[in-house]
């Protein structure tokens, strides 16, 4: 590997996963400092190599997601294919995939027959459903995953349809979810020298996920529906037009509420229906119409302002060309970052939002054309000469 740096700095890693769930988990380990493999079918790769927006015949969806991996193509189908990637298993940490289960066991290569190669190994699936249960052979996707676990349902306002979320989050949450449960078994590993099996869920992740609103029906008896960009605990915590788009101001508390009346000096707010948090829970929508009646006659970056001055949690709804040139986000927490793609050019694409004090998480290098390190891995890891390659290549195993 070219570069040794990061706190996974040693971790290897052999990366099965297609499109976005899969492949999230793989670029936080390798933007940690692990060498991530891209394992990829030989002629086709990654679905998501197809996905928009194309620059230059490259998909930056996948170049985003596949970013700091070293890349090879292999075909697990075949029987030369299933021992090389073996051999790979015995010099490795953790493997990852995100196939419908019951797919790696039928190939010989699930957990099991992996363990039997390498105890240490820790193995990581993502899948819709998880690989026990009654839907585990189901096939998921995000949408399923927003759908299933009840947040589309509490997404969007009283008057329209369940929503899903602008961005596919199930499968990031997903991701991450994997990533923190591979990351818990390696350290486990190394006190006990024993691998384990990281079985997630994109439907459980999502139900972990909603927090309050499975609360208040577990305790209460109550279905949540959907209520806008209100909080179902503490008000006012909501979105509210102003003179120019929107604005958020979130008063988590009675103090916060307090500080509030005192910047505004509007009358109606010392009205006992506010006076207490779980009042104006009941009241929000006479709190809404008279908060708003105040910030419908200033433009946004003017209320911001007033109300950070004050201490009150406030802030404008960005589109995403104000986040890209925010000077926190974009430059002080460096959350976009160019780099330079050897087809695609330079491309910009999201950081990543863990920080470390005495380590650098970094964009080291982009993702891998398809099959772009077969000779450079197969002769570091597994001692091939260029013959043996070629002739892998030729045979369609790689």
């Amino acid at each position: 590997m070219n570069n040794k740096s990061g706190v996974l700095s040693g971790v290897r890693v052999l990366d099965l996963t297609r499109v976005l769930a899969g492949p999230y988990c793989g670029m936080m380990l390798a933007d940690f400092g692990a060498d991530v493999i891209k394992i990829e079918l030989p002629g086709k790769g990654d679905d998501a190599r197809a996905n928009a927006p194309q620059i230059n015949g490259e998909s930056a969806y996948f170049m985003n997601l596949n970013r700091n991996k070293r890349g090879i193509t292999l075909n697990l189908k075949s029987e030369q294919g299933r021992a090389i990637f073996l051999e790979m298993v015995r010099n490795s940490d953790i493997v990852l995939e995100n196939y419908r289960p019951g797919v790696m066991e039928k190939l010989g290569l699930g957990y099991e027959d992996l363990r039997k190669v390498n105890p240490a190994i820790i193995y990581g699936a993502v899948s819709g459903f998880g690989h026990t249960g009654p839907y585990a052979k189901r096939a998921g996707y995000d949408i399923i995953g927003q759908a299933m676990s009840g947040l589309m349902s509490t997404t969007g306002w009283a008057d329209t349809p369940p929503t899903r979320t602008g961005t596919a989050i199930a499968d990031v949450v997903g991701g991450m979810s994997c990533a923190i449960g591979v990351l818990a078994a390696y350290a486990n590993r190394l006190k006990t020298g024993v691998g384990d099996k990281v079985d997630i869920a994109l439907v459980d992740a999502m139900v972990s996920s909603l927090e309050i609103i499975n609360i208040i029906y577990l305790n209460t008896g109550r279905i949540p529906t959907r209520i806008g960009n209100r909080y179902e605990a503490i008000y006012p915590y909501d979105s509210f037009q102003a003179q120019d788009g929107y604005v958020i101001i979130a008063c988590g508390n009675d103090k916060l509420f307090g500080l509030l009346k005192q910047t505004l000096k509007i009358s109606e707010l010392e009205d006992a229906r506010f006076s207490t948090n779980i009042a104006r829970v009941t009241h929000h929508a006479e709190l809404k119409a008279i908060l708003e009646r105040w910030t419908g006659e200033h433009p946004i970056d003017q209320i911001v302002e007033l109300l950070l001055a004050a201490g009150i949690p406030a802030a404008p709804i960005n589109t995403i060309d104000r986040v890209t040139k925010d000077p926190h986000i974009a430059v002080a927490r460096e959350m976009f970052v160019d780099i330079e793609h050897p087809v695609a050019g330079k491309i910009t694409m999201t950081g990543n939002q863990v920080k470390f004090s005495n380590n650098k998480t970094s964009i080291r290098m982009p993702a891998p054309t398809l099959g772009q390190h077969n000779h450079e891995i197969l002769k570091e890891l597994l001692n091939y000469s260029d013959a043996e390659i070629e002739q892998l290549i030729n045979d369609g195993i790689l």
